[in-house]
C-alpha cells in the first residue's frame, strides 16, 4: 500500500503508486537547462592545430614543496618570514584580547546590582 500527505487533513492517506511518488501534485517534467558557467575563463591557451597545450603559468608546486620540508627548525606556518611572522602574532594578539574582554565581562555579568 502507499500513502501520501494529505496537506488537507495534515495526515497520511492512501493513494496510488503515481501520486505517492510524486507528491502534492508535482508532475514530471523536463529536466531544467544546464545553466551557463560564470568563470568560465581558460585557464590553458589552445593552440589552432588543436593538439597542443600551452599553460598560461609554470608549475611552482615542486619548488613550494622543497622550500616548506627543509628542516630548519621554523614552523611551516612560520617559514615565509616576516608577514607569516606578522598575521600569527596579530591572531594571537587578537585571541588574548577576546580570552581577558571575555573574562572581564562574565566578572562584570556575575557582580550583583546596585540599587
Amino acid at each position: 500500500m502507499y500513502y501520501k500527505f494529505s496537506g488537507f487533513t495534515q495526515k497520511l492517506t492512501g493513494a496510488a503508486p503515481t501520486a505517492a511518488y510524486n507528491p502534492q501534485g508535482l508532475k514530471l517534467s523536463l529536466p531544467a537547462e544546464s545553466p551557463t558557467m560564470i568563470f568560465a575563463t581558460p585557464t590553458k591557451l589552445v593552440s589552432e592545430a588543436g593538439s597542443t597545450v600551452e599553460y598560461l603559468g609554470t608549475n611552482k608546486v615542486p619548488d613550494l614543496q622543497k622550500f616548506f620540508q627543509t628542516s630548519d627548525g621554523v614552523p611551516v606556518h612560520l617559514k615565509r618570514g616576516y608577514p607569516d611572522r606578522l598575521l600569527y602574532r596579530t591572531t594571537m594578539a587578537l585571541t588574548v584580547g577576546g580570552v581577558v574582554y571575555c573574562l572581564v565581562a562574565l566578572y562584570i555579568a556575575a557582580q550583583p546590582k546596585k540599587k
